[in-house]
C-alpha cells in the first residue's frame, strides 16, 4: 500500500529533507523533495501527491501561501513542520488549512506517527467521496481531487483555466454555459462581451481531446448562446 503513496517534502534546509526523505523512503513511501515554495507549488500541478510536509519560511511562495493555493484545489493532508513557534502560527496555519503542527527538532519517530495518522483518516476519506471527485463524458475523464484529465484512458494536460472550464461543463451536462457564465465563474471578472477569451479556450480544450479522440463530439456549440457537454 505504501508503495502506491506519494509524498511531497517542501524544506530548504538541504539536511532536514535529507532526513525526511530517508526515513519516510524506508518506510516505502514514494518521495520527492522540493526546496523552495516555487518548486514544490509546480510540482504539485505536475503530480499526484497524497500528503505535504511542509516548511513554512520557504523561498519564493512562503509555506503560508502555499498551503492556501493547496486548499483551494486538493484536499489531501499537509503537516506543516516548522521552527516558527508560538500558538499563533499554529492557530494560523490550521485556519489556513493545514491539517496538523509540529514544531522544529522534531522527532522522527512522531512525523512517521503523524503520516501514519493523518493518512490513514485521508484515504478512508477518499475511499468513500471517490466516486464524488469523478466526472465523466463518454470516453472523457476528470478527477477533481488530482485535476488529473484523460481521455480513452491517455492523460491530457490542460492549463488551470481550461481546467476550471471543462469541469464546470462536466458538472452540469446537458446544461447550457452562456459565455457570460464562464468568464465571470472562471476569470472572476464582469464579462465585457471578450468573445475572443471563451472561444480560444474552448478550441484549445477541443483540440486536446481530438488529439486522442478525434471522432467524438465532447464541447457543443449552442449557436447564439454558449457551449454544453452532453447531447
Amino acid at each position: 500500500m505504501k508503495g502506491n503513496i506519494n509524498i511531497l517534502i517542501a524544506e530548504d534546509d538541504v539536511d532536514i529533507n535529507n532526513l525526511l526523505k530517508k526515513i519516510l523512503t524506508k518506510e516505502g513511501y514514494n518521495v520527492r523533495c522540493t526546496y523552495s515554495g516555487s518548486e514544490a507549488e509546480m510540482c504539485l500541478e505536475r503530480y499526484d501527491f497524497q500528503l505535504i510536509l511542509l516548511d513554512l519560511m520557504l523561498p519564493g511562495v512562503t509555506g503560508e501561501e502555499l498551503i492556501a493555493k493547496v486548499r483551494k484545489i486538493k484536499t489531501m493532508p499537509i503537516i506543516v513542520i516548522s521552527a516558527k513557534i508560538g500558538q499563533d502560527v499554529k492557530i494560523d496555519v490550521l485556519k489556513l488549512g493545514a491539517d496538523d503542527f509540529m514544531s522544529k527538532p522534531f522527532d522522527v519517530n512522531e512525523v512517521l506517527a503523524r503520516v501514519e495518522a493523518q493518512l490513514r483518516r485521508y484515504m478512508i476519506f477518499s475511499k468513500a467521496n471517490g466516486s464524488q471527485n469523478i466526472l465523466k463524458y463518454k470516453n472523457l475523464i476528470l478527477n477533481k481531487e488530482t485535476l488529473k484529465v484523460e481521455v480513452k484512458g491517455k492523460e491530457i494536460y490542460l492549463t488551470a483555466k481550461e481546467l476550471s472550464i471543462l469541469e464546470m461543463l462536466l458538472s452540469y451536462p446537458s446544461k447550457v454555459f452562456t459565455k457570460s457564465n464562464l468568464f465571470e465563474t472562471v476569470w472572476g471578472g464582469n464579462y465585457m462581451d471578450d468573445d475572443n477569451t471563451i472561444n480560444v479556450h474552448i478550441s484549445k480544450i477541443r483540440s486536446k481531446i481530438a488529439e486522442v479522440d478525434p471522432d467524438t463530439e465532447y464541447i457543443h456549440t449552442v449557436w447564439g448562446i454558449g457551449f454544453k457537454i452532453g447531447d
